[in-house]
């Protein structure tokens, strides 16, 4: 099969060397990382956006810079001593103890007939509560998981727990240089032309913008990446955070994300901040959509706006042997993108991915080298 070299397609072709099938990598850009590319010099931003002339020089130099299209954050694998409040460390505790193997611990849940409205309430859980734990511990879009069985929202929010105990300071990774880089560390490259050659494959996985014929649109991202001399207001003067906002504080059907990082992870210029504003479109005018998250981070020096289609496949290939990614959502963390790759991975192959399979397989090929 032949994927680009954009995240989700490399992540896969790694995970199917493991599993002792030959990769072809084939892109039509010069580039790594597809439509999450990291953009380099920041002229090339720039030109990519249209706008006139160059950089000021209070930008410094133009290859200091490295802005990523769609920046994600990963979750890296405590949460008590960030909160007060009784009833919510009651909460937490509970999710960090519960095993559905073990009714002892269950507390009475059913976990999947439970729903976690349910949950809330028996912890009597407010609404701000109830919102700052969905969206930004469980990363839920929308609030349609209240009414669900509660099993996945609490290995979420188990998920961002130990996430954060594991470095302390944050459940996030970001990569130097960018999200860019990481393509790079799936793929070997080798260089050549090929005149008329003909690439045959038993299974290929591409990105939307491959077939167009076998997609459909669901909808519409706007993203506004913001060059700052400052870090965001009230964060503590970080240099790198996220911050969302939840869909029914702003009157809306979906959260508004914000994605801070800085030069501290060698993506700007020194002293300089980039700030990622996105969410999905729901009306006519989305650069007023955002406001709420651009007010935040005044002032700003430069903007960069888009608005970008979304795409699903319209079959799962299963017939074809052909596998279409999804395009990126509007968050700013890679966990709705790890869903992707997991279900591609069952639609390849019949079975659940397993990490722990994979991580056995790997030693068994390249040996215990984490290289």
């Amino acid at each position: 099969y032949i994927p680009r070299y954009d995240i989700i397609e490399c992540i896969l072709s790694g995970i199917m060397s493991v599993n002792g099938k030959k990769v072809l990598h084939m892109d039509r850009n010069s580039y790594y990382g597809g439509d999450s590319a990291s953009i380099t010099p920041l002229e090339d931003l720039y030109k990519r956006f249209n706008l006139p002339g160059s950089p000021p020089e209070s930008m410094g130099k133009g290859r200091d810079w490295n802005v990523d299209l769609v920046p994600k954050f990963l979750m890296a694998n405590g949460l008590m001593g960030l909160f007060e409040k009784r009833r919510f460390r009651k909460f937490l505790v509970f999710v960090a103890n519960f095993d559905e193997n073990d009714p002892k611990t269950m507390e009475g849940v059913d976990p999947k007939k439970t729903t976690m409205r349910e949950i809330y309430k028996k912890f009597d859980l407010g609404q701000e509560v109830m919102d700052f734990t969905g969206h930004s511990l469980a990363l839920y879009r929308t609030d349609d998981y209240l009414d669900q069985p509660c099993m996945e929202a609490v290995n979420r929010i188990k998920l961002y727990s130990e996430s954060l105990a594991r470095y302390g300071k944050s459940p996030y990774l970001y990569p130097l240089y960018g999200l860019g880089e990481l393509p790079q560390g799936f793929v070997i490259v080798i260089y050549a032309a090929f005149l008329f050659a003909i690439a045959r494959c038993k299974q290929l996985i591409c990105d939307p913008s491959y077939i167009m014929d076998r997609v459909t649109k669901v909808g519409q991202v706007i993203r506004a990446i913001c060059i700052m001399s400052h870090p965001i207001a009230n964060t503590g003067d970080v240099n790198s955070c996220q911050i969302i906002i939840p869909q029914n504080q702003v009157n809306r059907k979906h959260d508004i994300y914000v994605c801070m990082i800085s030069f501290a992870h060698n993506v700007a210029a020194q002293g300089k901040y980039i700030a990622i504003v996105s969410t999905t479109v729901e009306t006519g005018e989305p650069e007023k959509e955002i406001k709420p998250a651009l007010d935040l981070l005044e002032p700003i020096e430069q903007k960069f706006v888009s608005i970008s289609d979304q795409y699903a496949p319209t079959d799962i290939g299963t017939e074809s042997q052909i596998f279409i990614s999804r395009s990126y959502d509007a968050t700013t963390h890679f966990e709705t993108t790890c869903d992707d790759i997991k279900d591609i991975y069952k639609r390849m192959t019949g079975s659940e991915f397993d990490f722990a399979e994979m991580e056995r397989k790997k030693k068994d090929t390249f040996g215990d080298d984490d290289s």
